[in-house]
């Protein structure tokens, strides 16, 4: 092939190139979106909500110094979770961690959506919802992980806490979340925006 040969093949191909990427990104862009949607359970009723909750793996293998550490290490963290009026899952959750905090002696506390949202975004996490529950220590607020998204089995969110503590005492992050149970997604059906304007 000559120079010019290779020239005009070359500008062909970058055109090619050009003329496909918008359209690739697009395609890109909906396929992460339909995987979002698809991975996100909206709920308003407690029937849905136990029929997704049944359909999540429970954990029943765990390490050996599982309860002693969780236990000896409950003055060093607290779990943060988000909260919003109306939220049915968000009540599921509470009372969970709420189980969590009698049976190895952490914290457990609620944040607002504003403070959630800011969250989720420094981690990198899409907003899909309330509740969304994080591990973090006690002396550093600026430290945490996700232990949930969407409400979840008594059993993953423990062990998805001791993961978490495990991750912020030096255990490598990529081998943690590769150990931690999958977030549910199974969160509350949003309020609909006011279209009352002396609301806003």
């Amino acid at each position: 092939m000559t120079r010019l040969g290779q020239a005009l093949f070359a500008w062909a191909l970058m055109l090619t190139i050009s003329v496909q990427t918008p359209a690739m990104a697009a395609a890109q862009q909906a396929d992460r979106d339909l995987a979002r949607r698809a991975a996100i359970h909206p709920v308003s009723t407690d029937a849905d909500m136990r029929l997704w909750i049944a359909r999540v793996p429970v954990t029943r293998d765990f390490p050996a110094d599982f309860e002693t550490m969780l236990r000896g290490q409950a003055s060093l963290y607290t779990i943060d979770m988000s909260t919003a009026s109306a939220c049915l899952p968000c009540g599921d959750l509470w009372s969970k961690l709420e189980a969590f905090r009698a049976r190895y002696g952490w914290q457990v506390r609620t944040i607002g959506a504003q403070e959630a949202m800011l969250r989720s975004g420094r981690l990198g996490l899409p907003w899909v919802g309330n509740p969304v529950a994080w591990v973090r220590p006690l002396a550093d607020p600026n430290r945490m992980v996700p232990i949930a998204i969407g409400t979840d089995h008594s059993a993953n969110i423990a062990r998805n806490a001791w993961l978490a503590a495990r991750m912020l005492t030096g255990t490598r992050a990529a081998v943690g979340v590769r150990a931690l149970s999958k977030f549910t997604g199974i969160v509350g059906v949003r309020a609909p925006a006011s279209t009352n304007p002396e609301r806003r």
